[in-house]
């Protein structure tokens, strides 16, 4: 029986190019802490370091805990005191990233319909932004936080995909088995190979896909006209 369904959200529900995204996010995150006395190059390599240690997280420290450790080693522990300019920056001009996004019209119909469909309807974003900061992007095609069972983020995970263990999280969170789940995303290896390795299966969504050649991955790939067909065929199958 099919139970739930978990949705990624970066080029998956919203349409992006992420390389074109984290450009620009960058870009405005460095302009304002320049401000408080950041170098603004410095603090890109930091974030992106930083972010490394999130994705090799041993499930010690949640995400969040693990990002400001590093982000203290290296600026010392006086400079958690800017962590309110940050959360300034995506109430306010993390706004602007939505610029460096594409729309979604069929998103809110997609998730409406899951949630008829199945008990638990998970919005399984990679957990490296705070909770402000995906409920941000979600708005930008039309997505609310009631609209989801759960969201991850970073203050409520302790491990990213690809790690296994992200998903194995959610499965022990709703008390889920692995054939009880499927997956939609866009990135074979964070999504599907992850998944995969979780015994969920996934689908690859739309034409933002993040494919490795190198890793001559067999994935099942469709468009987003294509999902609410594809979980009456994953509900059908499980009866």
């Amino acid at each position: 029986m099919l139970k739930a369904i978990f949705f990624d959200l970066d080029g998956t529900l919203l349409p992006m190019d992420e390389n074109e995204f984290a450009k620009g996010y960058f870009g405005l995150l460095s302009n304002k802490m320049e401000k408080y006395g950041y170098d603004k190059n410095q603090l890109i390599k930091v974030i992106l370091a930083g972010t490394e240690a999130m994705y090799k997280n041993d499930g010690n420290k949640t995400n969040e805990e693990v990002f400001w450790d590093y982000f203290k080693g290296i600026y010392g522990k006086e400079k958690l005191l800017d962590m309110p300019y940050f959360e300034e920056f995506y109430r306010n001009e993390f706004k602007k990233t939505k610029g460096f996004c594409k729309d979604n019209p069929l998103a809110r119909e997609i998730v409406e319909y899951a949630k008829s469909k199945v008990e638990y309807v998970v919005l399984s974003t990679n957990p490296i932004f705070p909770y402000i900061a995906t409920l941000e992007r979600m708005s930008f095609v039309g997505l609310k936080e009631d609209d989801f069972d759960f969201i991850t983020s970073y203050e409520n995970s302790n491990y990213t995909k690809p790690n296994p263990k992200y998903f194995h999280m959610l499965l022990n969170k709703f008390n889920l088995e692995p054939e009880e789940v499927i997956i939609f995303g866009n990135n074979d290896v964070e999504d599907y190979l992850c998944g995969k390795y979780a015994n969920i299966d996934c689908y690859l969504v739309g034409n933002s896909l993040i494919l490795h050649e190198d890793k001559n991955i067999e994935c099942k790939k469709i468009n987003l006209e294509d999902i609410k067909k594809i979980i009456d065929f994953e509900i059908e199958k499980r009866k």
